[in-house]
């Protein structure tokens, strides 16, 4: 992380060690009167001079830091605390949480800030007791509102979702991936509360509903010298002074921690570590399917209908093999992986069908199941591995964590495992890079880390989801290797969902084309690539750079939306072999060759 600035560090923890300390310097008693040493110029036993009773002013400006500085701070960490949790609730959890925390907070702020902590001191009597809790209630919202933003904003990041597919629970998730992504502006609102809470104070006691006197404090001081402004002007100087220092150094504190827990461009430290274990990966057991997906049709409610982005589809993906997903953008190739994991955006329901992994249906298991099957049973990298990896914390943490929300092991054995994980997916200098922040690492790595996040519980399988689109063709290559390896070492199987044929041909066994929610070709790859029984799989094959540079040739027209399908085909607009016959009816998936499959009623045309 970045060095913290020691000026702010510096000056809060004078102003605070002197508060601290005050009873110890032996100064006068603040409660003591001098009537006969009334308004006494500076002298060695009052340096800052007496009051209008006789009372030293800087015995009385040391020991008012001390209720004053402890009134603010017990309020605004007390309502930080209590703030940070109800809008970690409401903005994660949502439903019945996030109303009750909302409108809560909503009749807060329906009353005037100074009226209500009038009212209820009035009510109650004066006092610090009294205080603290109006402060409370008072700066609860601020940190409520400010968190809720912050949450619903991180909760959609790809590294949420990442968490959520490695099993990750509820709290765990809130606490050790969100909370850290919103914790500037939470301290930002903190040094906003604490000066705030100081001002208020002395406020409220400058009125007499704060301190209860002759307690010293700040808002006291400045009460009294108002009545003798002419004679010692000095005496509202002090107490003035010191607020104004103290809200300027804790501003600046909470400012200069904002930009040290800030990741992006901090500076990067290489840490060393000793010879750890061996990753040891358990082989998978080779019994039935690794994902059985039957009949999936997905639905999304929108104020012109249900539309159906996702219609009747079927997988089946044995051990050991890797099966590609492929199709333009709009395809539904992403919403079909995700409803794999259970991941479903809020927007989208699955109407039909069946997703069976490890012989249960992931469609009909509660939450509490599904965390335990992420992860360890079936894993998910994402397309974007900068936006999937969690931008506040380092490599080998977010590793550790995918290993401890399935194993009560000790966090100093999974990040050792986390260490040995990025070695095993060929991260050179495992030991430094762990300690890195996402930024301070290139596509390559980044991507790397993922899959080692990823494979960390041995998944029985594992879905990839565009892994090498923003990579080059060199880092492509690399990961493709690394996957491939991987397959074969631990025996899992491989959903590979691209929109790249190049890479279809060199890392999968067989190929499932997608086109408008819909499997419109299925087979081996050889035998599709060779051979296409589909219009739109001859398309996108055409569409591909050759070798002898003749130009590819592209696909008229663009996928069409769920909202708006044309009748029969859904390819038949685009398509140079439609027929009437294409244009009526529901097409079914034809099995016309031992496993070729194919939704064109012109395959044999086509062939």
């Amino acid at each position: 992380m970045r060095r913290l600035r020691l000026g702010p560090v510096v000056a809060v923890g004078a102003i605070a060690t002197v508060a601290l300390l005050t009873p110890f310097l032996g100064l006068a008693n603040p409660l003591h009167m001098d009537i006969a040493h009334r308004l006494a110029p500076p002298s060695p036993a009052h340096p800052l001079g007496t009051d209008a009773y006789g009372r030293g002013v800087l015995s009385r400006l040391l020991w008012g830091a001390r209720v004053s500085l402890m009134v603010a701070s017990s309020s605004s960490l007390l309502a930080c605390v209590f703030g940070t949790a109800l809008g970690l609730a409401g903005g994660f959890l949502r439903g019945p949480v996030e109303f009750l925390a909302l409108r809560g907070m909503d009749v807060v702020l329906c009353f005037p800030p100074l009226l209500l902590a009038l009212l209820v001191v009035t009510l109650l009597g004066p006092g610090a007791g009294t205080l603290i809790p109006v402060l409370v209630v008072l700066y609860l919202p601020g940190f409520v509102r400010v968190v809720y933003a912050g949450v619903i904003s991180v909760r959609t990041q790809d590294y949420v979702e990442a968490m959520r597919s490695l099993g990750a629970g509820r709290m765990r998730i809130m606490l050790r991936t969100i909370l850290p992504n919103v914790g500037g502006p939470v301290l930002v609102q903190l040094s906003l509360a604490a000066a705030s809470a100081v001002v208020l104070e002395s406020g409220l006691s400058f009125l007499g509903l704060g301190v209860v006197p002759p307690t010293p404090s700040w808002g006291l001081m400045i009460g009294a010298a108002r009545a003798t402004m002419a004679q010692a002007p000095l005496l509202l100087l002090w107490p003035c002074l010191a607020l104004s220092v103290t809200i300027l150094a804790l501003n600046a504190l909470c400012d200069a921690l904002r930009d040290a827990v800030d990741p992006h461009g901090m500076t990067r430290r290489a840490h060393r570590a000793g010879i750890l274990e061996r990753l040891a990966p358990g082989l998978l057991p080779a019994r039935g399917p690794a994902l059985q997906v039957v009949g999936l049709t997905i639905a999304i409610d929108t104020p012109a209908g249900t539309i159906h982005p996702v219609r009747d589809v079927s997988l089946t993906v044995m051990p050991h093999e890797t099966l590609a997903l492929v199709g333009e953008s709009g395809s539904g190739k992403s919403l079909t992986g995700l409803a794999t994991m259970g991941l479903l955006p809020s927007i989208a329901r699955v109407e039909r069908g069946a997703v069976w992994v490890e012989g249960r249906d992931v469609l009909r298991l509660d939450e509490a199941v599904l965390r335990r099957l992420r992860g360890e049973m079936v894993a998910m990298i994402f397309q974007d591995p900068l936006s999937s990896l969690n931008p506040v914390q380092r490599i080998a943490p977010q590793i550790a964590e995918a290993i401890q929300a399935h194993s009560a092991g000790a966090g100093k054995a999974a990040k050792r495992r986390a260490v040995e994980l990025l070695r095993h997916v060929g991260i050179p200098d495992p030991e430094r890079r762990a300690h890195n922040f996402p930024h301070e690492m290139s596509g390559g790595m980044r991507q790397r880390a993922m899959i080692a996040m990823a494979i960390a519980n041995h998944p029985r399988l594992l879905i990839a989801d565009e892994p090498t689109t923003a990579l080059d063709v060199t880092i492509q290559a690399q990961v493709l290797e690394l996957l491939a390896g991987l397959r074969h070492e631990s025996g899992m199987a491989l959903v590979f969902i691209t929109h790249s044929l190049p890479v279809v041909a060199e890392i999968a066994d067989r190929v499932s084309v997608m086109y408008a929610g819909e499997i419109v070709e299925q087979g081996r790859v050889t035998e599709v690539f060779a051979r296409p029984l589909h219009p739109y799989t001859a398309a996108l094959l055409a569409s591909v750079p050759r070798e002898d540079g003749s130009l590819p040739e592209p696909i008229p027209g663009t996928v069409p939306p769920p909202s708006a399908l044309p009748p029969g085909c859904a390819f038949a607009p685009r398509c140079r072999h439609v027929a009437a016959a294409c244009r009526t009816g529901v097409l079914p998936l034809m099995e016309v060759e031992p496993g070729r499959l194919t939704r064109c009623c012109r395959w044999s045309d086509l062939a």
